[in-house]
């Protein structure tokens, strides 16, 4: 009987022993599993050559990157040591006098308050137990704690252990393990960690809240003393040591998040959402998203772009400011698209000028910007156009009608005409009237669609954007259309903006790799060598910009400027054969800035970060493709020259496409020598001599006549000189009203007297013809025998024509096309 008690005492002991360690310890986890937990490294956003743009925090796991222990500073490591377990390397893993003070206390009916766990036993309950029964304090936390630290102690080696703990601790301010804590309170890697900095960080764990320096400075500088002076007892730092440590100013981190490219870092984010979803990433975990940044390009441009913005603001000698607060930049690789740099505005944490903003993406005018795309499709083969680079353009006044009749009359910016000008120089010096000619000649859709072929789909419907599509007329985004730019710097073909390279995981395998995509021819290669030609030729800049304009840095780059009519936007666009880089500057709210073109505004952004990447690198020329011949022309019509022509140039063409007709805008006159006058029927032969002057076409004689040039028909009706040469095909002599301007109207004022409301008539004759007379409504307005043949009407309500009428040399009448306008009357 009482062996069978015994028995059954000692089978109801073995249950309770086995109840109470199945209570105990059944459920916890293999410690085997202890290197696999722990916070999952940050996803960091780097540039091309690996430096760190953006950690991207997740609000449960924070920042966390995993270091080797012997990247670890070995004073961090002592500093661990000597703070939360000193006999680390000699004991099994756990604290037995803890663990008896905490059965002590419970036994008192307290809770477990007392410290004293081993690094063993902190890195097994922060990474084995789960946060509930992290937060509990009870002996049976303790115990299981205890336990599972043995048994860690058992399976890894004390560097592991130590390495696990230095890795996965918190170490506050979102900050997991000594490299994030590094980072986030110094602003550098664990491995460049001073002493001080270190036993600052060593001393963090304890309390992460209570002594976070960035909330209470006072609080962790004295819990870095301690640590210092725990140390200096251990025997890790001397006197010397221990003293200058503590003598260290400790300067935190001004940004303990840092963002590099703020905007970039979005656009990314938004990529990376795309190609791996957040949870994605999360189980990964230690993403590595590379990118085509170059953080040696983003620098000086955002340094330039903050200097430029001072001086307009801050003008020397206390001019006004001029008003423009934000600009962008955007800089690519022209053959691959990948950007290398982005800045979207000045500040993107200065919400008083809209810094959040991204403007490299943000849709605004680009006013002239456009028109390097227009003179290409004008260029294209089988255009509408068939323009070349030598097609002469009227830049003089012009009416054109929209697509709903209405009469449209640009100016060029400047409030000047020149004449007639040829293609290069009209796109060169950006002048408005040829540009619109080029767009009327194309087409709006036509030119609307190449456009859109080349990356741009902003600019909306072809009867929103009309005749003023080359003038900015639309709306466009900088990063579109410094990569439409890109298509004339790589011969032609249409790139897409990039902006990752490669991801990669935690152990380093390659998780996605961005795949270039097969180049689209979208333009004649010949047609983008030409507008990159003319585009970097200083001497075809001349009438717009000058000579040697900023425009120029020094190397072969060809650019053009964008300024809208109201000072709102102001853009600069070039590119080497290798950099494409566009610029704007403006307000991010729309308000407009104060006399700023794109010369004056984008234009310094550009050339100093041209100037300031390419340094050091070989001026490139932009390779000539096959197909292109070179010609000689006459320098004011474009078309071959005669020997009357002054002056020539040489200028490239499509093959094919070479002028065959011989200028007529110059024939030779023979002029007395003696006196400067046309020669007559009584000058001696040796004294006449043929002399090239103007024969311009009938809508060129008001310009230059007021430019005071000597046009063929002044020179014969001064003196009846004979032209001794007619170019063969000569046109017959024309007879035009070049005043008032076709399906004009205008409106009577009520606060103008009447006579001082009067409208001017003017016409141009051909040479031979005679008896001039300028009709209204039918009856004669007045009658001419010499220029100019101009006369003022007063203004009647109504819609009114008028005409001209000559005799030509064999007496017959010539009239020329009626131009019908209206006057409409004053509003009461």
């Amino acid at each position: 009987m009482k062996r069978r008690l015994l028995l059954l005492a000692l089978l109801l002991a073995l249950a309770a022993g086995a109840g109470l360690y199945a209570w105990l310890f059944g459920d916890l986890p293999d410690p085997a599993s202890v290197s696999a937990r722990g916070a999952v490294p940050s996803v960091r956003i780097v540039d091309r050559h690996g430096r760190l743009l953006y950690d991207l925090l997740d609000a449960d796991t924070g920042r966390h990157t995993s270091l080797p222990l012997a990247q670890i500073p070995l004073p961090l490591q002592q500093a661990t040591i000597a703070t939360e377990d000193k006999n680390f390397y000699h004991n099994p893993g756990v604290d037995l006098q803890g663990i008896l003070r905490a059965f002590w206390i419970n036994l008192r009916g307290g809770e477990v308050l007392a410290g004293g766990s081993t690094i063993t036993q902190q890195v097994a309950r922060n990474l084995l137990l789960d946060a509930d029964e992290r937060a509990a304090r009870t002996v049976r936390r303790k115990l299981r704690e205890s336990w599972l630290a043995w048994r860690v102690a058992r399976r890894l080696e004390k560097d592991d252990i130590l390495a696990l703990y230095l890795n996965q601790m918190y170490y506050g301010a979102l900050a997991y393990g000594v490299e994030a804590a590094a980072q986030t309170y110094f602003g550098r890697p664990a491995a460049d960690l001073t002493l001080a900095q270190s036993a600052l960080i060593a001393g963090l764990t304890q309390a992460p809240a209570l002594y976070n320096p960035f909330v209470a400075p006072e609080a962790a500088k004295a819990r870095q003393l301690v640590v210092l002076d725990l140390m200096h007892q251990e025997g890790y730092i001397d006197d010397d040591a221990h003293a200058l440590a503590v003598r260290e100013p400790l300067a935190y981190n001004p940004e303990p998040y840092p963002v590099r490219a703020p905007h970039f870092v979005q656009m990314v984010q938004a990529e990376l959402d795309a190609l791996l979803p957040p949870e994605a990433r999360l189980a990964g975990g230690g993403l590595v998203v590379r990118t085509t940044l170059d953080l040696t390009w983003q620098e000086p441009a955002e340094t330039i772009i903050a200097a430029q913005l001072d001086r307009l603001n801050h003008p020397p000698g206390g001019a006004p400011s001029h008003n423009a607060h934000n600009a962008a930049l955007v800089a690519l690789d022209p053959h691959t698209g990948e950007v290398l740099a982005l800045v979207g505005s000045p500040d993107y944490f200065d919400a008083g000028i809209g810094g959040a903003i991204n403007m490299a993406l943000t849709p605004r005018q680009p006013g002239s910007a456009l028109k390097p795309l227009v003179y290409a499709a004008a260029l294209a083969p089988g255009s509408a156009a068939q323009f070349t680079a030598a097609t002469m353009l009227p830049d003089v006044r012009t009416v054109f009608l929209t697509h709903d009749d209405e009469p449209y009359v640009p100016v060029n910016f400047s409030r000047d005409e020149h004449g007639p000008v040829l293609l290069r120089q009209a796109l060169g010096s950006s002048l408005n009237i040829p540009a619109v000619l080029a767009t009327d000649a194309v087409g709006v859709a036509p030119a609307l669609a190449f456009a859109e072929k080349l990356g741009i789909t902003t600019l909306g419907d072809p009867d929103a954007v009309d005749l003023s599509f080359a003038l900015g007329g639309g709306a466009v985004r900088l990063l579109d259309l410094t990569a439409a730019y890109a298509a004339f710097a790589n011969g032609g073909y249409r790139i897409a903006p990039r902006l990752i390279l490669d991801v990669r995981d935690a152990r380093g395998e390659l998780l996605h790799t961005a795949v270039s995509p097969t180049p689209t021819q979208v333009m004649d290669p010949r047609v983008a060598w030409l507008i990159s030609d003319i585009l970097s030729d200083d001497d075809a800049r001349l009438l717009g910009f000058g000579a040697d304009s900023l425009l120029n840095i020094g190397r072969t780059a060809a650019a053009k400027t964008g300024t809208t009519n109201d000072f709102h936007d102001n853009w600069t666009v070039g590119y080497t054969p290798n950099l494409v880089a566009g610029v704007w500057v403006g307000n991010a709210g729309n308000e407009p800035m104060h006399d700023v073109t794109g010369l004056s505004g984008a234009g310094p952004i550009w050339h100093h970060f041209m100037r300031a990447v390419l340094a050091g690198q070989p001026d490139q020329a932009f390779a000539q493709p096959d197909g292109l011949v070179a010609a000689e022309v006459c320098a004011l019509s474009g078309l071959l020259p005669t020997d009357a022509c002054p002056y020539r140039l040489q200028e490239w063409f499509l093959a094919g496409t070479e002028p065959t007709e011989p200028d007529t805008f110059y024939r030779l006159v023979e002029l007395d020598g003696a006196t400067g006058l046309p020669a007559t029927a009584a000058t001696p032969a040796g004294r006449r001599q043929p002399t090239a002057v103007l024969d311009l076409p009938p809508l060129f004689h008001n310009w230059a006549r007021a430019e005071g040039l000597l046009l063929l028909d002044d020179v014969l009706q001064a003196g009846g000189a004979a032209v001794v040469e007619e170019t063969a095909g000569s046109a017959a002599p024309t007879l035009q009203l070049v005043a008032p301007d076709a399906n004009t109207t205008y409106r009577l004022s009520p606060a103008l007297p009447a006579d001082a409301q009067r409208l001017r008539l003017a016409a141009a004759a051909g040479s031979g013809l005679r008896q001039l007379t300028l009709w209204l409504d039918g009856h004669p307005l007045a009658a001419f025998d010499a220029p100019p043949y101009e006369a003022w009407w007063p203004l009647a309500a109504g819609v009114h024509q008028a005409w001209v009428t000559a005799v030509d040399a064999a007496g017959s009448p010539v009239e020329s096309t009626r131009v019908t306008f209206t006057v409409m009357p004053a509003e009461e």
